[in-house]
């Protein structure tokens, strides 16, 4: 796996670059001989130190994760063990309903900043359909609220969201 490591509002050290790709290196042990580049951001926000972690995987799957301490160490720590979590979650679902085979389902592909007036962020994503189970997983895996899919059982864009007890929900055109 290849590791970038990038500054927002921050200079990262070497000492800051080789902790990062040491403990995400250890993240090999879950991917299989893909060919993955994990994205790292580092930042600084007042008192709060932010690690924010993207890794796509095969089939369009992302996974990610963002931590944020007092320190920069401790938040480098605490998300690998988050992306640790997700990827046995991750590898426990794809075999429970592929069996360990198949293509999993695709994910949010890229942001893009707009310049209208309430609107901060675009984010656009493939229409390839999924079924419910696996919008439910990939939306688990991102960490969302809800998650807009193409159901490929009724060929309509659906919306998949967790409610407040817990539970989920479905939106669905007529």
């Amino acid at each position: 796996m290849d590791i970038v490591v990038r500054g927002k509002n921050l200079e990262v050290t070497s000492a800051l670059r080789d902790h990062v790709t040491r403990k995400l290196s250890k993240l090999n042990k879950f991917l299989d001989h893909q060919n993955a580049v994990a994205t790292a951001v580092l930042s600084v926000e007042k008192d709060r130190q932010i690690i924010e972690v993207t890794i796509p995987l095969e089939g369009g799957m992302l996974l990610r994760g963002e931590e944020s301490t007092q320190d920069m160490y401790g938040s480098i720590d605490r998300v690998t063990d988050k992306l640790e979590h997700q990827f046995t979650k991750f590898k426990t679902r794809m075999h429970r309903y592929h069996g360990g085979h198949g293509n999993p389902p695709p994910a949010v592909e890229s942001a893009e900043e707009v310049s209208a007036a309430d609107l901060v962020r675009k984010k656009t994503f493939p229409r390839k359909p999924m079924s419910l189970d696996e919008a439910l997983m990939q939306m688990d895996l991102l960490g969302h609220d809800f998650f807009v899919f193409a159901n490929g059982e009724t060929d309509s864009t659906n919306v998949l969201y967790r409610r407040r007890d817990g539970s989920y929900g479905l939106l669905e055109p007529r």
